[in-house]
């Protein structure tokens, strides 16, 4: 699913006129083209944030579908429509957006705090989960101006702080939901059926 994904996400970007139809574009969204809630994600403004969010994204989407399999293919369709959702309703200067790197936010957030309920003395989950907290605190103090190290090839683009929150949001609350249903108890050896 993340590979037909980032297929996708490169069509798109070898096609750039297809960028004006598919991208996150409130006035469009308004005027019912819905599926720009989900397509926008994977419109990207130039080669540098292609190669970043779809190189992250093919990463986390290996990761997660051999630890949290059923997590990431719900992700992979709710994720993108409730972050657009979310800028929707509190966002209204947020006239256009794209990219995955809300959606890879958030799959990452989910798998640091899966990996570091598994072993909460482990470093690596909480330092992770401390540069994904310092990153949207720095976007936050800069306005969102700019793209980090990746340039955009629109120099109007901001960072899509308020998509990261979103993001962060679904991942909790994905995370929570996770947490709250039992664990499935090992079947003794020997009790399969059998012949």
């Amino acid at each position: 699913m993340f590979l037909a994904a980032a297929a996708a996400a490169l069509v798109i970007q070898l096609n750039p006129a297809w960028r004006a139809a598919l991208l996150y574009d409130r006035t469009a969204l308004g005027g019912g083209e819905f599926w720009r809630a989900w397509s926008g994600h994977f419109v990207h403004f130039g080669w540098p944030h292609f190669v970043a969010d779809t190189g992250l994204w093919l990463i986390l989407g290996w990761l997660l579908e051999t630890r949290h399999p059923v997590f990431s293919r719900v992700a992979v369709v709710a994720m993108p429509a409730f972050i657009s959702a979310v800028l929707w309703w509190f966002d209204p200067e947020m006239a256009r957006y794209g990219g995955l790197s809300a959606v890879n936010l958030g799959l990452l957030l989910f798998l640091a705090l899966q990996g570091w309920q598994r072993n909460w003395a482990d470093w690596f989950w909480p330092a992770v989960l401390l540069i994904y907290v310092g990153e949207v605190i720095l976007e936050i103090a800069q306005g969102g101006r700019g793209g980090g190290l990746i340039r955009f090839d629109d120099p109007g683009i901001r960072v899509a702080t308020s998509a990261h929150l979103a993001s962060a949001g679904y991942a909790l609350l994905a995370w929570f939901v996770a947490r709250s249903r039992p664990a499935k108890k090992p079947e003794p050896a020997g009790s399969g059926l059998g012949g």
